[in-house]
């Protein structure tokens, strides 16, 4: 069944009532795609919602995914805007951590809550929630309409306010009032507004004078270091430029991976606990930082204190200086900003830094494939994720849940050309894969996607937004939409941390989880399938998957003995997870695939022995 789409543009005619004029006025700013699911306390809005063809209804299965959904339309580039439509009282509620997504990793989105009649406000009435004080902390704009003639000005200001300060605003809206007939041209009179559906100009470059002192800075460091995030994307190649006349290294976090192609040598790849041992050795050896559109939060992962000078580029000035102590903050957007400080640099004739960067990446690739190549007991989850990279299509998008999955997407997946992932970045919550997916999908029905999964987030929502993916994938012109779960029967990603941070073994009560028959639940539904179990079948099930006709799911069976060894491991770290192995019934079994992922593979790296087939 096809998206709900929405009769005749507005203009042609006046709103009859509020609900229509909601969705006039969001349309004027380019809101077009609605991520929800019903409810009485909105239903006007959706009664809206079928005359119009201007405006797109995803309907997914729970009101967390349509927030996640509306997020992740904007990090795709499907839309401006993100918006979700649901319900009062426990779909609001629902919709809050998806939100809170948005919210932390600054993406704009509009919320639109239903909400309590108002003749029942105040009167214990069903699903009545005081929704201005739940929002009030994930909200940067939250109004209740309760006038029609508040319509165009709230509209407005959410909009206006989601995009200036890439933000989350809220608008509720009671049942009754979206009923009442529309106001579309407030009165000229005291008390009214009259406002503009025009987006403010964006910042751009900063005053001459802080480039000049930034470029003091950079030319006068031999050993320069660039950390990238989500605010370089769409600055590749000014980074690249910038890159290479200051013969720098550069890590990306998570949210900038990918931001310039992981093939470069001199791209150190993922930084921090998930990151890499040419990133640590990058940031733990240069003499000059430059961080573009990153607060990456591990502190322990940059320079020491003092032992390099900093500058950093980011659109919000109120997020500079807050993780590193930098010498200069331009306040920018990162290409424009960029583009302006490369005249003022300082090229490069002597590479003595490139190449040591060059030669730590090197070693660290190396490492990366001996160790997706050790033998493990189940199959090993790098190799089934470094066989997937191998054969991703250049145009892929990549959606990634939190948990293992990550783990591996950071360390494992190569992002080149047209390439681009993402996950819920700083809230790092489970559950957002499946969306994150839906909605690249929906914002590009023409290109392949791949969510990866744990079994865990698969069992959170996965299989039911399956449901979603069943019944919209024969209106995308691309079929291919690839889920992989990687499925060990544990929740591994905390498990680990059980162990490296508080010394003590996972409790199966806790930590376990059922085994599910997940391809077997996607060929139920219409799609393809496939249980992997085999090391030898992965390459062709990959080929499979990437050339179905329909949705695919690969059950990947992997290892969950397989350790998350940071790409710098404190002493601390490993006498906790020593003392976890006393009291572990997996020790042995533990121990000895931690020997082949680790010590075996960095011991063939050295040797420049092959990898293991």
């Amino acid at each position: 069944m096809p998206p709900c789409r929405t009769g005749e543009p507005r203009g042609v005619s006046a709103p009859r009532n509020v609900a229509e004029h909601v969705l006039d006025r969001l349309a004027q700013w380019g809101v077009h795609r609605f991520y929800g699911y019903p409810g009485d306390g909105i239903g006007g809005f959706f009664t809206a919602l079928p005359e119009r063809e201007d405006a797109e209804f995803v309907q997914v299965r729970h009101e967390e995914t349509a927030a996640f959904a509306a997020c992740a339309d904007v990090k795709y580039g499907g839309s401006a805007i993100g918006c979700c439509a649901v319900t009062g009282g426990p779909g609001a509620i629902h919709a809050l951590n998806g939100l809170y997504d948005a919210k932390l990793d600054h993406q704009p989105v509009v919320a639109l809550l239903g909400h309590t009649a108002q003749t029942a406000q105040g009167g214990g009435y069903y699903q009545e929630v005081d929704l201005g004080a739940l929002f009030s902390d994930v909200a940067g704009y939250l109004a209740e309409v309760k006038d029609p003639s508040q319509v165009r000005h709230v509209v407005d200001r959410a909009c206006r306010t989601a995009l200036a300060d890439r933000t989350v605003s809220v608008i509720i809206l009671p049942s009754d009032v979206l009923e009442k007939a529309a106001v579309p041209e407030p009165p000229d009179a005291h008390g009214y507004y009259h406002t503009s559906a025009v987006p403010s100009s964006a910042i751009t470059t900063p005053p001459e004078s802080a480039l000049d002192a930034a470029a003091e800075v950079l030319n006068a460091g031999e050993k320069v270091a660039i950390l990238a995030g989500a605010g370089a994307l769409g600055a590749s190649t000014e980074l690249t430029e910038v890159a290479n006349a200051l013969g720098a290294g550069m890590a990306t976090a998570l949210l900038g991976k990918g931001v310039v192609d992981e093939r470069s040598p001199w791209n150190t790849g993922a930084i921090g606990l998930l990151g890499t041992t040419a990133s640590y050795h990058l940031m733990r050896e240069c003499d000059t930082l430059l961080i573009v559109g990153s607060t990456m939060p591990y502190t322990e992962y940059y320079p020491a204190p003092g032992d390099a000078r900093a500058v950093q580029i980011d659109v919000d000035g109120s997020r500079c200086g807050i993780r590193y102590d930098t010498e200069v903050n331009l306040t920018g957007d990162a290409a424009p900003t960029l583009a302006a400080l490369l005249p003022r640099l300082r090229e490069r004739t002597e590479h003595t830094w490139r190449a040591r960067v060059e030669r730590w990446t090197a070693a660290w690739d190396d490492y990366s494939v001996q160790r997706a190549h050790a033998h493990t007991s189940a199959l090993n989850p790098e190799l089934v994720v470094r066989e997937l990279s191998d054969r991703l299509p250049d145009d892929a998008l990549l959606a990634v849940d939190c948990g293992t999955a990550t783990s591996w997407y950071a360390r494992d997946v190569t992002l080149r050309g047209r390439q681009y992932g993402s996950l819920s970045g700083t809230l790092l919550s489970m559950g957002g894969g499946m969306p994150y997916a839906i909605a690249a999908k929906n914002a590009h029905p023409d290109r392949p996607v791949v969510a990866l999964i744990g079994d865990g987030a698969m069992q959170m929502n996965g299989v039911n937004e399956l449901i979603t993916v069943q019944r919209y994938w024969q209106t995308w012109s691309d079929p291919r939409f690839v889920v992989l779960v990687l499925s060990n029967d544990d929740l591994s990603y905390v498990s680990w941390e059980t162990r490296g941070m508080l010394g003590e073994a996972p409790d199966p009560q806790s930590q376990s989880l059922p085994d599910v028959p997940y391809a077997d639940w996607a060929r139920l539904l219409g799609l393809g399938g496939e249980t992997l179990t085999d090391r030898a079948a992965i390459g062709g099930t990959w080929d499979r998957a990437l050339a179905a006709d329909r949705p695919f799911v690969v059950d990947a069976k992997v290892d969950k003995d397989i350790p998350l060894v940071p790409p710098h491991v404190t002493i601390q770290q490993a006498l906790n997870t020593a003392r976890s192995q006393l009291a572990d019934g997996d020790a042995l079994a533990i121990i000895a695939n931690g020997v082949k992922e680790t010590v075996g593979a960095k011991a063939r790296s050295v040797l420049g022995l092959p990898p293991r087939e």
